[in-house]
């Protein structure tokens, strides 16, 4: 019996292939989310201290809590050099393989500097991951998915980070090194996840073409869409990634001139504004002080509130259930609302919150003041509601927007310049928390209602909008040179698809499909023909090499 060609992805194709894209991604970003939280566990659990030496090194805590974000800045410049050789996924497959030896340093650390390393190594490969996975979902996703997909991805980063805070609660009553070491041990759960996916899904069709594989991109294409190569909407998509490739290939600006602020002539699509805008949001995040909390809300519980360990353990964890839950609001919304509003608002909604923690916590250190302990107890509520609007504007869109403003040959470089600005501030505040707490006490939450009330004005003038768009209709956006402030352009900050790009799409759809079909239908079994003898003769060389061996 002769059997038929073998389908790629397990014959799965349309919703499918991308849910199991979107699993991968998905897993990677829990991941991410779960050695967040995992460490605001461990670092105040007296084993782990006493182990390390740093009971009463807040400095030191602080510092071994933070060079993980150092390893992840350096994971996302690597993510910058390697990600466009490599490609999307076995970039993420080696950030996967570097997070598991992180991973044992770790658990199996008995000393600062053991630790020190472990969380380093760590943290690159967690860097490499976090820079990659949404370029590789942005650029396996149809346009009015993208931005729900990516945000479901935060979702469960959030999931992650919950998890962590549950795990570390239950077991914080047992005794020993256990205590701290399985709840770092099980994030080799999401490790071989990540292996068993990652390696038979396909690769982004939009670096496929820029790489010049313009047959095994297009099929690629069709599979995501469920539909046949020769179909004129895959046949519009595959020209226009080809159009955008081709432009910045001959508008492309050196690194070495970018560096210097060099643009000239061959400026192409705004370069320079697009990579800062990107890098932008995600430093925003960052000083919206969320990893305050993420990585030291037990912490910041017992030092400011006045609670006791284990209270502070369980309401960490409520809180998460909590973010989780509130968070789910921007999955339906990220599209109808669009990037713009949903930052504009959440900023206002952090400031607020921010300011109120400030005042009830002057109140706590004002001597001989009544009530010290209901005011500091009516903070909780702000810090919980804190969460609720960082988990609906600013966990999900400061990921996906790097991910769609920068063009084509700048994704994959501008998501990773996008992910080490990340982490570089990330660390700034993880690294300064602590101390903050002890020497500034109530005057450390100021800086953060600062950060968040400036965040308003700075998204409404200087940020266009990207929901609803193509990854080319942007492009297209940048090409015309447009202002730098924003605001007043209906085109640019409207959260649908302005009508000209509408207009453009519907008719290069009409003109390839004035295409003759019988012509369009030879061409496609031919193209398909072609690439099953490339993967027949693969197989064939293989099957020879195996007998030669045997």
């Amino acid at each position: 019996m002769k059997l038929g060609p073998k389908k790629p992805y397990f014959g799965l194709t349309g919703g499918w292939l991308t849910f199991w894209v979107t699993v991968a991604c998905a897993t990677d970003m829990t991941l991410f989310g779960y050695d967040q939280g995992v460490f605001g566990g461990v670092v105040i659990t007296q084993d782990f201290l006493d182990t390390l030496g740093i009971a009463d090194d807040a400095k030191m805590q602080s510092t071994v809590t933070a060079i993980y974000d150092i390893g992840c800045f350096f994971g996302a410049i690597a993510a910058f050099v390697v990600g466009d050789p490599l490609g999307r996924k076995n970039t993420i497959l080696l950030g996967t393989t570097i997070m598991s030896i992180g991973a044992i340093l770790q658990i199996s650390a008995m000393n600062v500097p053991h630790m020190i390393v472990g969380r380093i190594v760590g943290g690159i490969g967690n860097g490499l991951n976090t820079a990659t996975a949404p370029v590789w979902q942005g650029e396996t996703s149809k346009a009015s998915w993208r931005g729900k997909l990516i945000v479901i991805e935060m979702i469960l980063n959030i999931a992650g980070f919950s998890l962590s805070n549950w795990v570390t609660f239950g077991f914080s009553f047992l005794t020993g090194g256990i205590v701290w070491r399985m709840p770092l041990a099980l994030q080799f759960i999401f490790i071989f996840i990540l292996y068993g996916t990652v390696p038979w899904l396909p690769e982004s069709p939009r670096w496929l073409i820029a790489k010049g594989r313009i047959e095994d991109a297009e099929l690629i294409l069709a599979d995501l869409e469920q539909t046949d190569v020769s179909d004129p909407y895959i046949i519009t998509q595959s020209k226009d990634i080809q159009w955008a490739v081709q432009y910045e290939r001959e508008h492309n600006v050196r690194w070495r001139d970018l560096l210097r602020g060099r643009t000239g002539g061959q400026a192409g699509t705004c370069t320079i504004r697009r990579l800062i805008l990107g890098m932008g949001t995600q430093a925003m995040q960052q000083l919206a002080g969320i990893n305050v909390l993420s990585y030291y809300f037990p912490s910041v519980l017992i030092n400011s509130v006045g609670l006791e360990e284990k209270m502070a353990r369980l309401l960490a964890a409520c809180n998460s259930v909590s973010y989780l839950l509130f968070s789910t609001i921007g999955i339906p919304n990220v599209e109808r609302w669009g990037r713009r509003k949903m930052m504009i608002y959440a900023a206002a909604g952090q400031c607020f919150c921010w300011l109120i923690i400030t005042v009830l916590l002057r109140y706590t250190e004002i001597p001989d003041y009544p009530n010290k302990k209901a005011i500091a107890s009516a903070s909780i509520a702000f810090f919980f509601l804190y969460y609720v609007f960082f988990g609906i504007g600013w966990q999900g869109v400061p990921w996906l927007y790097p991910t769609e403003i920068n063009s084509l040959s700048m994704r994959a470089k501008g998501a990773a310049l996008g992910t080490a600005t990340n982490w570089i501030f990330n660390f700034m505040v993880v690294e300064i928390t602590l101390p903050g707490i002890e020497s500034l006490g109530w005057q450390f939450y100021i800086i953060w209602t600062v950060f968040n009330g400036a965040f308003v004005p700075i998204v409404y003038f200087f940020y266009p909008e990207t929901a609803g768009r193509s990854l080319e209709d942007l492009d297209r956006y940048f090409h015309d040179k447009p202002s730098l402030f924003v605001n007043r352009d209906k085109d640019a900050i409207s959260s649908k698809r302005p009508q000209k790009y509408i207009e453009y799409e519907e008719g290069e759809i009409r003109r390839h499909s004035s295409v003759s079909p019988g012509a369009m239908n030879a061409a496609a079994a031919k193209h398909r023909q072609s690439v099953l003898d490339r993967e027949n003769k693969g197989d064939r060389f293989a099957e020879k090499e195996m007998l030669e061996k045997v």
